[in-house]
């Protein structure tokens, strides 16, 4: 059986970041899938027409030990498909600590195992709303919103994350409390003058084995896609990267530029269902919001007990409270959201793969339980564990909906989720009428 040509893989942080780059690869025409774990050759020989592969990770949540067991494996996984790039995906507001889901150990890992002098590291994401500019890090309220923009330590929303407070908007300030490896920049200025490739040469002589990338626009995109294919070619090996989904985009660009990819333009239409199911376990003001607008345009509302689900043994009579809730609401033609009350729960630290994969089964019993088709996923730390739950095994994309969210297609082994439409967004995706948007209100 045929092996597929791949053209680039990624790891994604977690499991909202991974539709985001899982959406600018197949906009820019790579037939994509996200997987849950590492494929195999066996597994890849199933999809031979794949360009692009995904592993929607859950290391943004995890402490450094265990992202050292999980990455060491993947890595070596990623590097044998032999693909010009090999990206790990993070968040486009760089969330990430000393402690929870460590940047800095990850860029030693791959310098080991990729072998490159140097590591390119792209967070801005301009159609997202995330700029950056002489290395220091602005993003919009809300992703596909008009929100206000803010450097990202005076954010409303992420200087107050309840788990990794951006209290540092200089990037390379904030990476280099997470690693002793020497980082630079090339700032936006060399950006415009398209002279890239000199500056990083002259920073990689002097040392330095990270390099920020800035950018504010899309054509500034194109010029870092031109780079990175080139710094590919020309060491002849994987060049691994870090960033946001600013390099799918910046890649596609170029490579949707120089015609080696065409754009794909016509997707499946978004039809309106009779119900949709929302699980959130998102603490960001932006949700909160959606969850006051859901409310009042007929979304039946199940607050779970974030705490107590949180709790290392947890009873299964309390997730069936929340189970025959749903289900009697669904059989009765509503709406439902199950969610742990948003910006409400900020200031409690839990655990997010105990409460993610709480969600998860509560969704997954309701589904297997109702004729529910479609499924909305809030909430990053949280989803990579939902998913899990869930029985998720891959993703293909099959509509847009708001940038960075796409609407997906589910493959798995059990019946009842297999084919499920689902959409994952991170907390500050959307504006308020986004759960509407989702059910297909405006379809």
């Amino acid at each position: 059986m045929q092996t597929p040509q791949l053209s680039i893989a990624y790891y994604g942080d977690d499991f909202t970041g991974s539709t985001d780059a899982l959406e600018f690869l197949s906009r820019a025409g790579l037939q994509t899938m996200l997987f849950f774990e590492v494929p195999t050759k066996e597994t890849l020989q199933q999809y031979p027409h794949l360009q692009a592969i995904g592993i929607a990770g859950r290391t943004r949540a995890l402490g450094k030990e265990a992202i050292k067991e999980e990455l060491q494996t993947a890595f070596d996984a990623l590097a044998k498909l032999q693909t010009k790039h090999v990206h790990y995906k993070v968040c486009s507001t760089f969330d990430s600590s000393p402690e929870i889901g460590n940047i800095g150990l990850v860029l030693e890992l791959g310098l080991a195992q990729f072998k490159n002098q140097w590591t390119p590291i792209l967070v801005a994401a301009p159609s997202l709303g995330r700029y950056s500019v002489f290395g220091n890090l602005f993003a919009r309220m809300g992703i596909g919103s008009d929100g206000q923009i803010y450097r990202l330590d005076r954010h409303p929303s992420m200087s107050k994350h309840p788990v990794t407070p951006a209290d540092e908007a200089d990037l390379v300030l904030h990476l280099g409390r997470q690693t002793s490896v020497e980082i630079g920049l090339l700032d936006i200025l060399q950006v415009e003058a398209d002279t890239l490739a000199k500056a990083q040469t002259e920073q990689v002589s002097a040392g330095k084995k990270a390099l920020f990338i800035d950018a504010i626009n899309e054509n500034h995109l194109l010029i870092i896609g031109k780079f990175l294919e080139e710094k590919a070619l020309e060491q002849n090996q994987t060049l691994f990267s870090i960033g946001s989904s600013g390099i799918e985009m910046a890649l596609g660009s170029y490579w949707n530029q120089q015609g080696v990819f065409s754009p794909k333009n016509t997707w499946q239409a978004l039809t309106k269902v009779d119900t949709l199911l929302v699980i959130s376990g998102s603490c960001s003001p932006v949700t909160s919001a959606q969850i006051d607008w859901a409310k009042q345009h007929d979304f039946i509302e199940i607050i779970v007990d974030a705490p107590l689900l949180a709790q290392e043994e947890l009873s299964e009579n309390i997730l069936q409270s929340y189970i025959d809730q749903a289900i009697t609401h669904i059989e009765n033609g509503n709406s439902v959201m199950i969610h742990t009350q948003g910006g409400l729960q900020e200031s409690i630290p839990l655990s997010s793969e105990k409460l993610g994969s709480a969600l998860g089964l509560i969704a997954k019993k309701v589904i297997e339980s109702t004729h529910i088709t479609r499924l909305l996923i809030a909430g990053g730390d949280t989803s990579s564990y939902a998913a899990r739950a869930l029985e998720i095994e891959a993703l293909e994309m099959i509509a847009p909906m708001v940038k960075g969210a796409p609407l997906c297609r589910v493959y798995s082994s059990n019946e009842a989720i297999n084919g499920l439409e689902v959409n994952v967004k991170g907390g500050q995706v959307g504006a308020a009428d986004y759960f509407g948007l989702v059910r297909g209100d405006l379809a």
